[in-house]
């Protein structure tokens, strides 16, 4: 359970961060206002909070871990929203991404 909460934790942070710089490049880059502007920015707020609800103690190594959550969600954002069409390097780079994830947060550790 302790791993789905993980898994969880790091798909809303990606919602969040991605969502909010998304909102951001819409009302500068494309035009669309403060409004977008102001919503992006209280989503990439959000994203902030949601790390200190990881079950691991360790920032370093949940800020790491969420670097390959963030390219894998960056990719899957730019397929669903700005239908982008990723190539088989970007999705090769996205699944080592994810193997790292795994690697770094799940991994058996002992006392030392």
């Amino acid at each position: 359970m302790t791993v789905l909460r993980s898994l969880l934790l790091f798909a809303l942070a990606a919602l969040a961060e991605i969502g909010g710089a998304w909102l951001i490049w819409q009302g500068w880059r494309e035009h669309r206002g403060l409004w977008w502007i102001a919503a992006g920015v209280l989503a990439l707020g959000a994203y902030g909070f949601v790390a200190t609800f990881q079950p691991d103690p360790n920032f370093g190594r949940i800020l790491a871990a969420y670097g390959g959550v963030f390219v894998a969600g960056s990719l899957a954002w730019a397929m669903v929203v700005d239908r982008f069409r990723p190539d088989r390097w970007d999705l090769l780079g996205a699944a080592i991404c994810l193997v790292g994830v795994a690697v770094i947060m799940y991994a058996p550790r002992g006392n030392g």
